[in-house]
């Protein structure tokens, strides 16, 4: 009987031992859960080579969820901090899906925080003059898109002073690196409402001779894109003094018309 009364009070506090832990491992979990937190990092898209440069299109991001710890330091990198990352070479290679490190990535050379580094490769940038008229009241700002247009003067046209100043549009969707010495990509930073007297542009090389050529023999002004229009305009004509005079009742009903079907 005795050895009865020992077996079940045995099991009974032995059921009251594993209560009491899973209670306690419960309630643990539950702090750990309050504790917890989820961020966003940057992770691998694709399968890349050490020395490889990392472009936008290799990396996304991924949400990470861990205990929210007071000091700790991660080396992984937060999506926000992704522009860091493009244009940076891997020091290792790396499989796709990976989250990114920081030690993944070779230490950045000084030059990488140049203007030079805000140049996309295969392009140039030069500077031409402009005033406040020709860059819209210096509205112009670093990463906005313009059409180049130019005015130039012919005096020896055929003796016909209406064909004598001609205007055309040169490049279209050109990019502006920076205005004046200000290449901030922070709106707020780079308009800080100071003017300036020249834009930098960035060009395909063979670009470059013509815009030089054309902002030595005429007159550069700047036509500002809407911030989400790239098309490129196939019909586009030299305007000269007889062009205008033709045309003038032509330009003002298509305008109509297009204001109409907005």
């Amino acid at each position: 009987m005795r050895q009865k009364l020992l077996l079940l009070a045995a099991v009974f506090f032995g059921v009251v031992a594993f209560v009491l832990t899973y209670q306690q491992i419960q309630a643990e979990k539950l702090r750990i859960q309050g504790q917890a937190e989820y961020t966003k990092v940057v992770k691998l898209t694709c399968d890349k080579a050490s020395g490889e440069d990392l472009s936008s299109e290799d990396i996304t991001s991924f949400e990470l969820k861990r205990l929210r710890t007071p000091g700790m330091v991660y080396r992984d990198i937060p999506w926000s901090k992704r522009n860091l990352v493009i244009g940076r070479k891997l020091d290792v290679s790396l499989d796709k899906g990976r989250v990114l490190q920081w030690d993944d990535l070779r230490p950045a050379s000084r030059t990488r925080f140049g203007l030079n580094a805000v140049i996309k490769p295969g392009f140039r940038a030069i500077s031409i003059a402009v005033d406040a008229t020709s860059s819209v009241t210096n509205l112009v700002q670093p990463e906005d898109r313009v059409d180049i247009v130019g005015t130039f003067r012919f005096p020896e046209m055929r003796g016909d002073k209406a064909l004598d100043t001609v205007t055309m549009t040169i490049l279209q969707n050109v990019r502006i690196i920076a205005t004046g010495s200000s290449w901030s990509k922070n709106r707020q930073a780079a308009g800080s409402g100071r003017g300036y007297s020249t834009v930098t542009i960035e060009l395909l090389p063979k670009e470059v001779e013509m815009i030089i050529f054309a902002s030595q023999k005429g007159r550069l002004s700047l036509s500002l894109r809407n911030s989400e229009e790239s098309r490129f305009e196939d019909k586009l004509q030299s305007v000269n003094f007889k062009y205008l005079e033709r045309n003038i009742q032509k330009y003002n009903k298509d305008r109509q018309e297009k204001m109409h079907h907005r």
